[in-house]
């Protein structure tokens, strides 16, 4: 009885490491969070009482800042007060400063976006599926005769990108950890070309789109209430 008992011990933690693993099939969004969740928790938790966060945590925001390459990760509470939680360094972000404009530009999008969905098997460990192209770059597409806008824009993980935002496996285990917990819905995405809380909103190029100067000085006041 005993050795029976010991073997299915050991074909249930078998099969919870296959579980966790994926084991040839694709994982799902709660498998990973199951998989990473306490790790990565262990590690934000210091950060998160630092800053008193009352629970539960209601909504996220992720500030990506493409020339001091940081994403900002700030969490609310049931307060609904943002706090600053962690400045993750991006590894790597193709492109320059400007919007992303056209498929295949190797642009990072700047404005305001949502995050669409999770993705617990990316070819770059973890990823988040960035809302571009939004209503906005829809309806300037439009009036300037752009078509194919691109897509496919993540926030993942390793150290790699083309047109995304990459911050490495363990950060971005922590950050998909967290969307799951707060809720996609309940998250919002600002990227913009520099922090303009410390810069000017410098005149824009002649050779840029009029609409970009008006979308920074909308990031610039979004980011001032993040402060």
């Amino acid at each position: 009885m005993d050795a029976l008992r010991a073997r299915h011990y050991f074909l249930f933690w078998m099969a919870s490491l296959c579980a966790a693993a994926g084991c040839g099939r694709a994982a799902t969004v709660e498998e990973r969070v199951a998989q990473y969740g306490d790790l990565a928790m262990k590690r934000l938790a210091p950060l998160m009482a630092a800053q008193a966060l009352p629970y539960p945590l209601t909504k996220m925001a992720l500030i990506g800042l493409k020339d001091e390459k940081v994403l900002e990760l700030r969490l609310a509470g049931k307060d609904g007060v943002y706090r600053m939680v962690k400045r993750y360094p991006i590894l790597a972000a193709s492109g320059t400063s400007g919007p992303k404009l056209r498929e295949g530009d190797l642009q990072v999008p700047e404005g305001f976006y949502t995050v669409e969905s999770l993705n617990p098997n990316s070819r770059y460990h973890l990823s988040l599926r960035v809302g571009y192209p939004n209503k906005e770059d829809r309806r300037h597409a439009k009036e300037e005769g752009r078509a194919n806008l691109g897509g496919d824009i993540m926030i993942h993980g390793d150290a790699v990108s083309v047109g995304c935002i990459a911050i490495g496996d363990p950060a971005v285990e922590e950050v998909f950890v967290l969307a799951h917990a707060v809720g996609l819905k309940n998250i919002q995405v600002i990227i913009s070309p520099i922090d303009f809380r410390t810069r000017p909103v410098s005149d824009v190029p002649a050779d840029k789109p009029k609409w970009l100067k008006p979308l920074y000085e909308r990031i610039h006041a979004a980011l001032e209430k993040f402060p």
